[in-house]
Order: structure tokens, then C-alpha cells, then sequence
């Protein structure tokens, strides 16, 4: 029975040895920012607590923060599990951030038709902003940070720099040619293959065998708090949902006690600030959004027949261009965003404005004041007092001449409960000649 109770336990352990010896995957298809680093941070320790063989990252972007990237590769560098980044599939690019993660892996890879490259630091405010010697300050240590891994990954220094100096990208082939690159594998499937068995040397001197053929494979995806706000680190997103914002908390200060307004207003501006903090804003182009709601008010109250509304939904369009200084194209605003967002945005404010200035302006039609203008019947002679009736009324009034019964009267003033009234038919004629 002991005997028994051995072999039993053995085999418990060496299943839950082979459960634990699997490949824990993530997909990156989108730029880098925070997100992307806390989900490979998950990613990498969820490896860890189960002894995984490797940490498989599918890797496709045009590039990130650079904040962001270097958090990332000191998570990939202090991984105790073996990380393997693949460039895939087929058509996807592993550019400027991409390639700094890429050259970080302890195995790197690329699909067939894939590129890398192009890691020249991106000045966030343009290059115009700095003198040449910051310039190459940054450049240099963009530079260095890359020598910092690459040559202890055992792969090509200098042609690495370069892709960091000059700009230059690699295909596939190139890349594995140049020893940037330890292979190029068709699929998923052929890339575990490729690796089973091979020997790596990890960040820190220590050697491990990967076994990564028929090994199961566990896909870590993003929770739904990360999906909310990788959606809304999307700039374009975060433009819309502040403009959007805006005109709902205008729409509530126009008309107080609609509550919906104001409660949708605020949660979008929340967000968008929220989403805006973690990118890298332009507070200058917020001035210039702020600049174009203001030219919308002035429009509905001096009527510039629409000089100043145009100059708003220019200020609000340039405003939403620049108003996220991002390293890539990905991650700033379309212009298909801003037109999109400031045209109807500005026609919608300046009417709404435009029509509560009016409202303001437009004399009272409800009490005593409302009747001035109004016209009714003497029902007795006014001389210079006597009863008229307006509006389904029967009032007191006083007239400056002497209006007989039956005469229409207009209302000129109301003093309290008492109407001046004026006549508008024979007596009027007869008074003015």
C-alpha cells in the first residue's frame, strides 16, 4: 500500500510538473503606452507563480512611449521565466518602441514579410523645440540604452545603433542576417518547434534549455479595466469624449435642474482628463480649445455673422490636432477626428448659445408685464379713467385722452394693477389731427 501511495504521489507530481511547463502568450497589437506595460507585467509574473518554460509576446506596432518601453524591457530583463518576443504575423512591423522590445528578448523572432527599426528617439513638441545639443543628448542616450542589452543578448551592436541613429529598418531576412534576430519562424507552431531544445543564455549569465514543442498554451488577455482603458488612451477617443463633454455641461448651465446634462458631462470631461494625464498633452492646445468655446460665445452675443464661429471651430479643429504630442502617428489626433468633432460641434454651440441669448433678450409674456403691446375694448368711457377688457380680462385703466365706449385701446404701460392704455381706432385718428 505504501508502494502504492509513492507511485501515486509521483505521478500526481509529474502532472502537475507538465501542467505547470507550459507557454503563457499575449498579443500586442497597438501602440505602447501604460497599459501595454501592465499587461505584460501580468503576464510575465503570471509565468513565474506557475513555472512556465517561456513567455510568449506576439508582437505588432508602429511604436510607443518611451516611458512605457523602458519599463517594459526591465520587466523582460528581470523575468525569471525566459522571454521570447515574435513579430508576427506576416505584414506586422516591430517599429521604433516595437524594436527596442524585440532586441530585449532572450529569444528574438520574426515572422515571414514582417519589418523592424526606425528606433530614432521621437522628440515629444517637435525637434524645432531643442538646440543641438539636447538633441544628440537624447540621441546618445537612446542610444545607450540600447548597447546596454543588446550586447549581453549576443546580437549586433552596431547595426542595432544604427536602427537608433540613423533610422534604418530591416526586413525579416535582414534582420536575421545581420544577427539582430535568432530566427525566422512561418507560424506559432513552427517557432516553438525551432526553440525546443535550444539553450539560452539568460540576462544574467545563467543558461536554460527551453522545452517549447507540443507544450500547451495559455493566452493572457487583457481584463475588462484594461480593455476600458486601452480604449481610452486612444487619443482620438479622449478628444471626442472632452468636446462631447463640454457641450453637455454647456447644455446644463443653460438649463439648470436637467441634471443629465451636467451628469454626462462631467463623466466624459473625467474621463477625457483621466485618458489625457497619461498621454503626453499639449496644455497649449487645451488653451486653444478653451479660445474656441469662448469665440463661440461671443458669436451668439456681438453676431459677427459667423467670423467669430469660423475662428472658433479653427481653434477647436487645431486644438484636437495638436492636442497630444505622441512619438507616433497612432497616437495623436486625426484630422478626420478634429474636422469631425469641431464642425459640428461649433455649428451646435453657436446655435445653442445664440438662441439663450435671444431667449434672455425676449420680453416677458407671462403677468402684467406681458400685456404691454396688447390691445382690447373700452367697456366704459375712459375719461380719463374707466374699465377696458384684454386678454379675457375685464382691468382698470387710464388714458391720456378721452377714449369712448367701445373703442380699441392698446396697452403702453402697466403701473401695479392699473393699465395705460392709448386708442387705436376713431379717437386716435381725431387726436392726431
Amino acid at each position: 500500500m505504501a508502494g502504492r501511495a509513492a507511485l501515486l504521489l509521483c505521478a500526481v507530481w509529474l502532472l502537475a510538473q507538465g501542467l505547470s511547463a507550459q507557454i503563457v502568450k499575449v498579443v500586442l497589437n497597438d501602440t505602447i503606452q501604460p497599459i501595454t506595460k501592465e499587461l505584460i507585467d501580468r503576464t510575465i509574473d503570471h509565468a513565474a507563480e506557475q513555472h512556465s518554460q517561456a513567455v510568449l509576446i506576439e508582437l505588432s506596432t508602429p511604436g510607443g512611449l518611451v516611458d512605457s518601453t523602458r519599463e517594459i524591457i526591465q520587466k523582460i530583463l528581470a523575468s525569471p521565466v525566459p522571454v521570447i518576443v515574435y513579430v508576427a504575423p506576416s505584414g506586422a512591423r516591430a517599429a521604433s518602441a516595437g524594436f527596442y522590445i524585440l532586441e530585449s528578448a532572450d529569444i528574438a523572432a520574426m515572422a515571414p514579410a514582417t519589418n523592424t527599426g526606425a528606433a530614432h528617439p521621437v522628440v515629444l513638441g517637435g525637434d524645432d523645440k531643442l538646440d543641438p545639443v539636447m538633441k544628440q543628448k537624447i540621441e546618445n542616450d537612446s542610444a545607450a540604452f540600447m548597447r546596454s542589452f543588446v550586447s549581453k543578448r549576443g546580437r549586433n551592436l552596431e547595426v542595432a545603433e544604427s536602427a537608433v541613429r540613423q533610422s534604418k529598418s530591416f526586413t525579416d531576412d535582414e534582420a536575421l542576417r545581420l544577427k539582430l534576430i535568432d530566427l525566422i519562424a512561418r507560424d506559432e507552431q513552427d517557432l516553438l518547434k525551432q526553440l525546443d531544445g535550444r539553450t539560452v543564455t539568460r540576462f544574467d549569465g545563467s543558461k536554460v534549455v527551453l522545452h517549447t514543442a507540443n507544450q500547451a498554451i495559455e493566452e493572457e488577455r487583457m481584463s475588462l479595466k484594461q480593455r476600458i482603458l486601452d480604449t481610452l488612451m486612444d487619443p482620438n477617443i479622449a478628444f471626442i469624449l472632452f468636446a462631447v463633454g463640454a457641450l453637455a455641461l454647456y447644455a446644463e448651465f443653460n438649463h439648470p435642474g436637467a441634471v443629465v446634462p451636467g451628469v454626462v458631462g462631467v463623466i466624459f470631461i473625467l474621463l477625457a482628463v483621466f485618458a489625457l494625464n497619461m498621454l503626453p498633452l499639449r496644455y497649449e492646445s487645451v488653451a486653444l480649445i478653451v479660445l474656441a468655446f469662448v469665440l463661440f460665445a461671443l458669436e451668439a452675443k456681438f453676431v459677427t455673422h459667423g467670423v467669430l464661429s469660423i475662428g472658433g471651430i479653427v481653434a477647436l479643429t487645431l486644438g484636437g490636432l495638436l492636442l497630444v504630442d505622441g512619438p507616433v502617428p497612432e497616437m495623436r489626433v486625426r484630422w478626420a477626428t478634429a474636422l469631425g468633432v469641431s464642425v459640428p460641434l461649433g455649428v451646435i454651440t453657436a446655435v445653442l448659445m445664440t438662441l439663450a441669448v435671444r431667449a434672455r433678450r425676449r420680453k416677458s409674456i407671462i403677468g402684467p408685464q406681458g400685456l404691454v403691446g396688447a390691445t382690447g375694448t373700452a367697456r366704459t368711457a375712459l375719461n380719463p379713467e374707466g374699465k377696458v377688457f384684454i386678454a379675457g380680462e375685464l382691468w382698470n385703466a387710464v388714458a391720456q385722452s378721452e377714449v369712448p365706449l367701445g373703442e380699441s385701446v392698446r396697452v403702453r404701460a402697466v403701473h401695479g394693477l392699473v393699465l395705460d392704455v392709448e386708442p387705436t381706432g376713431a379717437s386716435a385718428h381725431r387726436a392726431n389731427h
